[in-house]
């Protein structure tokens, strides 16, 4: 890096550039850089370059490229699934309306986004890629092997592999809520001197706050496991997080993990994650290397079998009067009221790339396999790892339901479907948002945005644009893109590479 420059630029292939700034960066600083990267696109390729921002949106940036996709999530953390679909969607769009297109990926903070974005649009072409473009996935492979995959969180790879699963059909998509009866915390955190630990949650669906546990006060001796008991069970669907906290004074708490998924691709009633596939933990020496995290699920509200077993004993109180304060820590209420507009990628006429994915697609759905029950072991290497564990032989799933087939179009509502499913997924009866509970109780549901809570901080991130799919600034006039079954076996992390 020269001097007086913070950033990387590099040429992924000769139609994607990646260009990343770093968070800590002076304001002045990225300014000046970014005019000097400008100046450097339009040089090389006038306007046919498009942006697609994935930190928080600039008016300086869209100012300085007219062309400029908005798409930002939190750092870090992992996209929502229909947005990354959406992304990986306008990429192709662009790519495909003219061969001197090429796409400029934006980011400020961690290079984990941009692993994401490399990294599922891989996959994406995947199903469809031609042989003369073997070239430019060697090309992206090895970017993310050399450069963010080391970066990406557990979350972020854990998505890759659901959207890779979900396309190449080795997962059906579940089109059922969830009900969430209890998280189990195998190995007590070792966050006190004295061995004690507070631990409390925060349940998520999408950016909303949907369940804030009681703050646990474990005693020393109690080294086993820690109980936390949803009462009534919490329904749940789609873009999920849990986050644990230890409460370690009146004013200060510390991450004790951090934890996405996709109810889409839960396959089962209990998904398992080991310390290494969870932020914070995973890297945190206070949490027991033997340490694992159990979420319990089933399909109804009403109490299950072995509910009786999630007793904590003697050692364990729950003290349920400090959690109101606790939950509005750096909270970010009503900061969304605005929200942005919908995804605009550049009007495209689809080519036969989309076509043939339609029916790929649709072929896969016919012919899904599920993996081997077990629980969820989301590894940490699962973004484009060449090795997998998938074998051939497993037993065939039935032909998907009607409506599985409406709820995978609509999450992957940009793989080149026809205005016929889009139109017929259009149709389905919206899902009412989860009633927020806490400590068990129901309360009025509020408008919550708290999901960064401390991170937002640091990070300076802008929350207009967590909720949106994106909004694209542009000269031109852009066109309007069109917007599963029991559980059986949790789905497993590893690559189809």
């Amino acid at each position: 890096m020269e001097e007086g420059y913070e950033l990387d630029l590099t040429y992924v292939t000769e139609r994607i550039i990646a260009v990343s700034f770093p968070q800590d960066c002076f304001e002045e600083t990225y300014l000046r850089n970014l005019r000097d990267v400008t100046r450097m696109l339009k040089s090389k390729h006038t306007d046919n370059y498009l942006v697609i921002n994935l930190s928080e949106r600039k008016q300086e940036l869209t100012k300085m490229n007219p062309k400029t996709l908005d798409t930002g999530w939190p750092d870090f953390h992992a996209p929502p699934l229909d947005k990354i679909c959406s992304i990986c969607k306008a990429i192709e769009n662009w790519l495909n309306a003219d061969p001197l297109h090429v796409v400029v990926i934006h980011c400020r903070g961690g290079k984990g986004r941009i692993g994401v974005v490399i990294s599922c649009f891989v996959h994406f072409t995947d199903v469809s890629a031609s042989a003369d473009q073997a070239l430019d996935r060697f090309a992206m492979r090895k970017f993310y092997d050399d450069k963010v995959s080391a970066l990406m969180t557990p979350s972020q790879k854990r998505y890759v592999w659901i959207l890779s699963s979900l396309l190449s059909g080795s997962i059906k998509m579940n089109t059922s809520p969830l009900f969430l009866h209890c998280i189990i915390i195998h190995g007590v955190p070792h966050f006190d001197p004295a061995g004690v630990c507070q631990p409390y949650l925060k349940v998520y669906q999408g950016t909303q706050v949907v369940y804030v546990s009681g703050v646990y006060h474990v005693g020393a001796t109690h080294r086993d496991r820690i109980c936390i008991a949803l009462e009534p069970a919490q329904l749940l669907k789609g873009d999920i997080l849990v986050k644990c906290f230890h409460k370690s004074s009146r004013s200060e708490r510390d991450d004790i993990f951090r934890v996405q998924f996709h109810t889409g691709a839960v396959q089962a009633y209990s998904l398992v994650f080991q310390k290494d596939d969870m932020e914070h933990a995973n890297k945190d020496a206070r949490f027991p290397d033997y340490g694992k995290v159990e979420l319990v699920f089933s399909d109804g509200p009403e109490r299950i079998s072995g509910s009786e077993r999630w007793h904590n004993g003697p050692d364990v109180t729950v003290d349920y009067m400090s959690t109101d304060s606790l939950s509005k820590w750096n909270s970010y209420q009503n900061i969304c009221t605005a929200e942005a507009a919908p995804l605009h990628p550049p009007a495209v006429v689809l080519d036969r790339c989309s076509v043939r994915r339609s029916a790929t697609l649709s072929g896969a759905q016919q012919s899904t396999s599920s993996s081997p029950d077990h629980t969820l072991s989301a590894s940490s290497d699962s973004g484009l790892s060449s090795a997998s564990l998938r074998t051939d032989g497993w037993p065939r799933t039935p032909q998907p339901s009607q409506q599985e087939r409406v709820e995978l179009k609509r999450l992957l509502s940009g793989f080149g479907l026809d205005e016929t499913s889009r139109g017929c997924a259009a149709t389905e009866p919206p899902v009412s948002p989860a009633p927020l509970h806490l400590n068990g109780r129901l309360r009025p549901k509020e408008r919550e945005t708290d999901i960064l809570d401390d991170e937002a901080l640091t990070s300076r991130h802008d929350l207009h644009s967590v909720d949106s799919l994106g909004t694209l600034s542009s000269s031109s006039q852009p066109a309007h893109p069109g917007p599963g079954s029991h559980l059986r076996a949790s789905f497993h992390q590893t690559q189809l590479l």
